[in-house]
């Protein structure tokens, strides 16, 4: 080691934060989403505030609940925080594998996060992971398109009125496709997409016993339906659309409706990114007609600190910056309003300048129109809206996922997905015990 050298890494080692404690580089990994970027491009007023540094690992969707969730499991030690959601959080928390946030500082107000929010991110009352955002799914649509089309959006469609209209609104001459929706195969990407479609088709994973229910009638509706759907008016290659290339989509004026998280909302009215900003309108994600469940879900994207690691006071003040009323307010100030990381507290939508937002109000619609306990028609012995809340979920609706992706690239059809994904299910939850 040269001098130089020498002298950094004692340097390094002896920095301190204004509280006089050791200033630490935390290792951060995040999902590759809008509000995340936007984050990273203002840490430098963390390390300004504690003297703490970052270093970020940004993933794509599926390769970072891959990575997080091998090196958890394995106690690898690679990040001191990680972005995880509802689905991860409490079975973890379960498992003695996150830090409990419940000491957060009373100036963090922790009562303040949305009581959906909360209640999705605890195990037995303990909060282990914090929102950075909430969110639920809505309809993102071109209003002009819409009005040449010579339709109405109703505040609550039916699926049958989407389709009409989808069909109404593609234009292959012009490259607009009416719809577009997720296929990429993965449980979060296209496979919480085709849960919560089946939700409101009154599909169900399992019955109260536990036995797959690919092999009714109700799941062979949804999925014919959104094949048939997209294949008349969604984009070629829709298999392999997942959150981001819906979004490039629709910012490039090629789609005609968009049914998506509701973070999204904030992305395609942003003039700088979006070249149909000025031609958004919103409504509550659908149900088909005569059930009383809409093809909503409810998420949220998180930061938890892993147990065992040696930076977990440093960790905790980067979750309350990040996560915290004065972050909000920076985004503001930088961003606007409408930038702002939505759905985690309740004081977000009291304050009025958000209330102002167009979007801000349907949102908070769909997070409160969404009932993990109640998922679908029929009762379930699981909570969750497009996730079951089982360990063992996330592996077997990943493989029910790239089945029904199959169908959308044209390798199988609805009966062999459905088939499959009977079996495969059934296979893995008598192995697991369940049956």
């Amino acid at each position: 080691m040269s001098f130089k050298q020498a002298l950094y890494a004692a340097t390094a080692m002896t920095l301190v934060t204004a509280s006089g404690a050791l200033a630490e580089n935390l290792v951060i990994a995040t999902v590759n989403n809008g509000d995340m970027i936007r984050m990273q491009g203002l840490t430098q007023d963390f390390t300004d505030k504690t003297g703490h540094t970052v270093e970020w690992v940004t993933l794509e969707e599926n390769v970072l609940r891959q990575r997080v969730t091998t090196d958890i499991a394995a106690k690898g030690g690679s990040f001191d925080i990680m972005t995880i959601g509802m689905y991860e959080t409490p079975i973890w928390g379960a498992n003695g594998w996150l830090v409990s946030l419940d000491d957060l500082s009373a100036e963090y107000d922790a009562d303040d996060i949305l009581p959906a929010m909360r209640a999705g991110l605890s195990h037995d009352g303990t909060l282990y992971a914090a929102p950075f955002y909430g969110e639920s799914s809505m309809i993102m649509y071109r209003t002009d398109l819409m009005e040449k089309a010579g339709l109405e959006m109703p505040e609550a469609p039916t699926w049958q009125f989407i389709r009409e209209a989808a069909a109404a609104m593609t234009d292959r001459d012009s490259d607009i496709n009416g719809i577009c929706l997720r296929g990429k195969a993965g449980w979060g990407e296209g496979g919480a997409f085709i849960t919560v479609t089946g939700n409101s088709f009154g599909a169900r994973w399992f019955d109260e016993d536990w036995n797959a229910q690919f092999d009714q009638p109700e799941w062979k509706e949804a999925l014919t339906f959104f094949v048939d759907m997209m294949q008349e008016s969604g984009p070629t290659g829709y298999a392999t659309n997942g959150f981001n290339e819906n979004l490039n989509l629709f910012q490039q004026g090629k789609c005609g409706m968009w049914i998506d998280a509701t973070v999204a909302a904030s992305f395609v009215t942003n003039p700088d990114d979006s070249t149909v900003a000025d031609k958004v309108g919103f409504a509550l994600a659908p149900n088909s007609e005569g059930v009383d469940r809409k093809a909503n879900w409810l998420w949220a994207w998180a930061l938890a600190v892993p147990a065992g690691t040696q930076k977990e006071a440093a960790a905790k003040e980067f979750i309350e910056w990040a996560t915290s009323k004065d972050y909000i307010e920076l985004v503001a100030e930088n961003e606007g309003w409408a930038n702002v990381p939505p759905g985690a507290r309740t004081s977000l939508y009291e304050n009025p300048n958000y209330q102002a937002v167009p979007f801000a109000q349907k949102t908070l619609d769909s997070i409160l129109a969404a009932d993990p306990t109640n998922p679908t028609v029929k009762p379930v012995p699981y909570v969750g809206v497009q996730f079951v809340a089982i360990p063992e979920f996330a592996g077997i609706a990943t493989e029910v996922s790239q089945e029904f992706s199959a169908v959308y690239a044209g390798q199988q059809t609805v009966d062999e997905a459905l088939a499959k994904a009977q079996a495969l299910t059934n296979d893995a939850m008598e192995a697991a015990g369940y049956r």
